[in-house]
């Protein structure tokens, strides 16, 4: 039976929105193993646009779902009209949209909270118990998704470590070509380029997380 996934993009590149490169490996890796996607955004202004060449924050503002089209090619819903009934799975790639578009993480840190929306989207698969991915800095947002206790990675980077443990995450260091489960909640994390230095070094654990994100929908 094929199975339905949502994928919750953020923007469109990794210093303001979702990491190309990992949206893209999992896009990838999702139609190879048939299932069938739909990618979703939240309807909200960009905290801000990042000049990719420089660095620089740009004067000008982008919406997010606007920005996430252009990764989807144009087949892209409002996070709001996302249900964890209509799916099997949920994935998040990472890139700074997560922790400043889905979250105000890359802010406050800690004391972060998740955009309403996404968050009832994504709260909406853990308390069905349906499979969940959390790509890179997409993690940051378990504690606030599963509450305390909820086991993941983003690598070994102590202080994003520490933030995440202070909001009540267990964090456990893994390789970039590995993955890390949460068997109790169907959690699978992988820290892609948290700790990636290079495009193939990134799909090698996000490859392992669709491929288990998959197996836990039988």
């Amino acid at each position: 039976m094929t199975k339905k996934v949502a994928v919750i993009l953020s923007g469109c590149g990794v210093y303001d929105g979702a990491e190309i490169h990992e949206s893209v490996i999992a896009l990838l890796r999702l139609d190879q193993r048939g299932a069938k996607v739909q990618c979703f955004a939240p309807n909200i202004a960009q905290h801000h646009v990042i000049d990719h060449t420089t660095g620089d924050e740009m004067p000008e503002s982008r919406n997010v779902l606007v920005e996430s089209a252009r990764i989807a090619r144009g087949e892209i819903k409002d996070v709001r009209e996302l249900k964890a009934e209509d799916f099997d799975a949920l994935i998040v790639p990472g890139g700074f949209g997560a922790a400043k578009n889905l979250s105000d993480f890359a802010i406050s840190g800690a004391s972060c909270t998740v955009q309403p929306d996404v968050l009832a989207a994504a709260r909406g698969f853990a308390e069905a118990h349906k499979p969940v991915g959390l790509i890179c800095i997409s993690p940051a947002l378990a504690a606030k998704i599963y509450g305390a206790g909820v086991s993941c990675t983003i690598g070994n980077d102590a202080g994003t470590a520490a933030a995440l443990t202070e909001m009540g995450a267990q964090h456990v260091e893994c390789e970039v070509s590995e993955i890390v489960q949460d068997e109790k909640r169907k959690l699978v994390t992988t820290p892609a380029y948290m700790l990636a230095q290079s495009i193939s070094e990134a799909a090698a654990g996000i490859n392992k997380l669709v491929d288990r994100v998959l197996e836990l929908t039988h």
